[in-house]
């Protein structure tokens, strides 16, 4: 199927858009005006884009209804001060009630039912409730449009960080991403958890280059049994492994002895044995199995 965006109203485009990006995470945004008026409401864009300097991104984008302006943007024009409250499971249900465009002057605190809790460096106030809190400064605002659906971005310096020790890794040392469980935006009205259900590892080279995918050896490269990632797995050593002759696995000897007549067959038992080693994460003993079946 062929989209062209551009052709599309402003509500499929979000819709087309909004369910392929995903998961987003979600900037809760505590704000204030110069009249002392707290807002408080959730913006799906949003990320992290700078460490030095620590610099946050979220967009209030104009109603694609009636290209009104966010009160949130309003207040940052006014007071460049905001403190992006880290939404997690527990208070996913408040925080989409806050989304609720109440008139301007109504407080979303109130309405959702959260607790004020003063900043130390900003004025707009704090979400007692969230476990990770960011007070930033906004260094710029910069519109992308006048239409409706058009965003604004709001480009903030992380200067001040909350977080509670509830959600710290036993050392005390960092957040536990099991502890807090984030929760993201998806398209229409699906959210998505991270929790222990659905996190897993993937060991990232920095210091040490992969091999590639392309430095596999062709029988490994083209298998019809391995997939994509599996392959990426293999090619993330920094060196071609070699046969290493004191590996012993019992399976694998019964593979080469059943099969040995039949060489394809044997390669496609062996190739479904390394993928099971590749789902338990064993990589070296995978390569083993492999390296085995090439030197038959």
């Amino acid at each position: 199927m062929q989209i062209n965006i551009p052709a599309l109203t402003v509500p499929q485009r979000q819709a087309w858009l909004q369910h392929a990006i995903a998961p987003r995470p979600i900037c809760f945004a505590s704000t204030i005006d110069k009249e002392g008026n707290v807002n408080l409401s959730p913006f799906s864009f949003f990320n992290l884009f700078s460490t030095n300097p620590p610099i946050v991104i979220f967009s209030p984008s104009r109603s694609g209804r009636d290209n009104h302006l966010k009160d949130t943007l309003l207040n940052v024009l006014e007071v460049p001060e905001v403190v992006i409250n880290i939404c997690d499971i527990d208070m996913v249900q408040q925080v989409s009630l806050s989304s609720c465009e109440y008139p301007k002057y109504v407080d979303e605190f109130i309405k959702a039912g959260f607790t004020k809790e003063a900043a130390t460096h900003v004025k707009p106030p704090m979400v007692k409730e969230a476990k990770i809190n960011l007070e930033c400064k906004v260094v710029e605002v910069k519109s992308l449009g006048d239409k409706g659906g058009a965003g604004q971005l709001i480009i903030a310096e992380v200067i001040y960080m909350h977080v509670d020790d509830s959600i710290l890794n036993d050392e005390g040392t960092m957040i536990d991403h099991q502890k807090i469980q984030h929760i993201a935006r998806l398209g229409g009205d699906i959210y998505a958890v991270m929790n222990h259900q659905n996190l897993f590892t993937v060991p990232k080279p920095i210091k040490e280059l992969g091999i590639g995918v392309d430095a596999l050896p062709d029988s490994i490269r083209n298998s019809k049994i391995l997939s994509g990632n599996d392959l990426g797995m293999l090619a993330n050593v920094q060196v071609l492994p070699t046969v290493n002759v004191a590996f012993d696995d019992d399976k694998l000897k019964n593979i080469i002895q059943y099969f040995s007549i039949n060489p394809i067959e044997m390669e496609k038992e062996l190739h479904l044995y390394a993928k099971s080693l590749l789902q338990q994460k064993k990589v070296d003993d995978a390569w083993q199995i492999l390296l085995a079946g090439e030197n038959v």
